[in-house]
This record gives C-alpha cells, sequence and structure tokens, in this order.
C-alpha cells in the first residue's frame, strides 16, 4: 500500500511539473506574441513614416523638376525674345509678344503714345519716338485697329510742304474714341537699354497685355542714340604776350 501512495504522488508530481512546463511555456508564447506585435506596430509605424517623408521627397523634388523646367523655358525665351542686339528685333519683340496676348482685340480701335523715359513720364527723346512711330508700323501690319490720333482738323500748308499731324494741341480733335492706348518707358542701362511697353484700356485703367525687351547695344557711351553727348572740348587761342 505504502508503494501505491508512494507512486500515486510520484505521478502527481510529474503531472505538476508537466502542467508547470505548459504553463511557463505558454506565458513565453504570448511574451513572444506580445513581443511580435509591438515589433510589429513599431515596423509599421516605422513605414509610415518613412512613406511620409518619401512622399514628402518625392513631392519637393517634383516641384524642383518643374521649377527647373520654368526656369529653362525662361532662359529659352532670354536668349531668343526678351533680348535683342538691334533697334528692329527689339521692336519686333515687343510687337510680337502684345499680339500673342489673346486679350487684346484686333478690332478695337488703339493709339500709341511715345515711350517715355523711365524717371520722367513727361520726358522723351528722339529714340522714345522712334519706338513709337515704329510699334504703329508693327501693330498696324499685324490687323490692330491703329488710330492716328494726332491728325489735324485740316491739311496745312506752306511753302515747305504739306502736313497734317501735329503736337499743337490747340489744332488737334477736341474727342478720341473709346480706345486702347499704347505706352512705354525705356531705362538706360550699361551696355543695353531696357524697354517696358503695355497696352491700357483708356476707360477702365486695365493693363491688356504687356511687352518686355532688351536692347543690348554693346555701346559703352548710348549718347549717340540719345543725341545727348557732351560737346566737344574747346580751347581757346591767343596771342602771347
Amino acid at each position: 500500500m505504502f508503494k501505491t501512495f508512494t507512486k500515486t504522488c510520484l505521478v502527481a508530481m510529474v503531472a505538476m511539473l508537466f502542467a508547470g512546463c505548459q504553463i511557463h511555456q505558454t506565458i513565453i508564447q504570448e511574451d513572444g506574441m506580445d513581443q511580435a506585435v509591438k515589433s510589429e506596430n513599431k515596423t509599421n509605424t516605422s513605414s509610415k513614416k518613412n512613406y511620409a517623408n518619401n512622399s514628402h521627397l518625392s513631392n519637393s523634388n517634383k516641384n524642383v523638376q518643374v521649377t527647373k523646367e520654368y526656369m529653362r523655358i525662361a532662359k529659352d525665351q532670354e536668349n531668343n525674345v526678351t533680348t535683342q542686339y538691334s533697334l528692329e528685333g527689339t521692336i519686333n519683340s515687343l510687337a510680337t509678344q502684345m499680339m500673342r496676348n489673346q486679350k487684346m482685340a484686333t478690332n478695337k480701335p488703339v493709339i500709341i503714345t511715345s515711350f517715355v523715359r523711365l524717371d520722367q513720364f513727361k520726358k522723351t527723346t528722339e529714340f522714345g519716338r522712334v519706338i513709337s512711330e515704329s510699334m504703329i508700323n508693327e501693330l498696324s501690319n499685324r490687323g490692330f485697329n491703329i488710330i492716328e490720333f494726332r491728325g489735324q482738323l485740316a491739311v496745312s500748308v506752306n511753302d515747305e510742304g504739306e502736313y497734317f499731324i501735329t503736337r499743337k494741341v490747340r489744332e488737334l480733335k477736341g474727342r478720341t474714341p473709346n480706345t486702347y492706348v499704347v505706352v512705354g518707358t525705356y531705362s538706360r542701362q550699361y551696355k543695353k537699354i531696357i524697354l517696358n511697353a503695355r497696352v491700357i484700356d483708356n476707360i477702365t485703367g486695365k493693363i491688356i497685355t504687356s511687352a518686355r525687351s532688351t536692347y543690348v547695344h554693346g555701346r559703352m557711351n548710348d549718347c549717340i542714340l540719345f543725341g545727348d553727348c557732351k560737346p566737344a572740348r574747346t580751347i581757346n587761342i591767343v596771342k602771347e604776350q
């Protein structure tokens, strides 16, 4: 009987040890699963952060590439449109840019004023008048309805010729129709002249179209172009005493 009791106790102890091992193994497995879940969550969080960072980098890179393309186009425009090395090319550049703007209706009357100095809106030169006269030709040939507002009420005649256009206000017509007005400025820079032109609705003041061109003449002194060269230095010749 003692042997039976001892055997029963041993069986019970083995059973308890086996159960304890199973419980321990289960705890270890659960801890492992918890660690795996935590690791997976951490990996997912890290992946989301990396995706967000990569998305931001991708968008930033896309913006840079688009900006580079705009800069390439701007450089191409500078080389082939806005920068000119002759006065004819400069005038053509201004007229072409203004023509390309579809907001400018060709059937509406257009008057063209003299290009003026950027720092003095009431002062022009022969250069400014040449530009405006040439713009009359260019825009008229491109289909715009140009009006010569300097026409007198009558043709005047003298011994030297016959005249119709004038700058004397009292001889001009008192009114002009609803029109677009072309105005322009020029600024003298070292070896070049920057010109800006715009078309303005004379009723609303709205800018309909604009153009810019740089005339690179390459001269260190452009006084000949503007007729404002200083007179040559003179000396007096006197009889020696």
